[in-house]
């Protein structure tokens, strides 16, 4: 995965709550194999209404989604992020996230930004009100911010996690940033063990 330090962009204003994965990214979706092609399923229910955000103009090629509390609810599929990622999303901000959708944004490098539910109702009414309204986040300070709309915020986010963004690690990343002592052990192994 790319490494993700800081999304800089417009924002969509989902003001909806308890959104499930089945609703981010419906079943008859799931029969893809590869990660691609999700971006067009994404929300693929809600979009047949002509009045759904993302059918207004003007927020085509936002970079942030702001959604309602309690993003990500539901089954644990993965396809979520993929279909979010694959629209063109880097950032989700929500008051609440579900942890397994938390947890595989973050292994695949869609960042989770978790800010109070007062923040989140003035950064919804702001994107609502301001299309263009630009967003920074920060994921080394932690920070988000629209100054043009007089908000700031921070938000949590464990040193793990943070160091994994910034650098891009996915979980294959992570096994080979020891890639040395894996050659290593490797050469050393008796040679009637079965080799991978």
């Amino acid at each position: 995965m790319k490494p993700v330090r800081v999304v800089t962009g417009r924002a969509v204003p989902l003001n909806r709550t308890d959104v499930d994965t089945d609703q981010i990214i419906p079943s008859d979706w799931l029969k893809r194999v590869e990660r691609t092609g999700f971006g067009a399923g994404l929300f693929a229910e809600w979009r047949d209404d002509r009045e759904f955000v993302l059918n207004h103009p003007e927020y085509t090629g936002a970079h942030i989604l702001v959604a309602g509390h309690n993003f990500g609810t539901g089954s644990s599929r993965e396809h979520a992020v993929w279909a979010l990622m694959d629209y063109g999303f880097e950032a989700v901000v929500s008051s609440r996230f579900a942890d397994i959708f938390r947890n595989n944004c973050t292994k695949q490098g869609l960042l989770p930004v978790q800010v109070s539910p007062e923040f989140d109702h003035a950064l919804l009414a702001a994107v609502e009100a301001d299309p263009s309204l630009e967003i920074t986040i920060d994921v080394a300070r932690g920070s988000i911010e629209a100054p043009a709309a007089g908000l700031s915020t921070t938000f949590p986010l464990d040193e793990f996690t943070r160091e994994r963004l910034l650098n891009g690690w996915d979980d294959i990343g992570l096994t080979l940033r020891h890639a040395d002592a894996i050659t290593d052990y490797e050469s050393r192994r008796l040679a009637f063990l079965p080799s991978a």
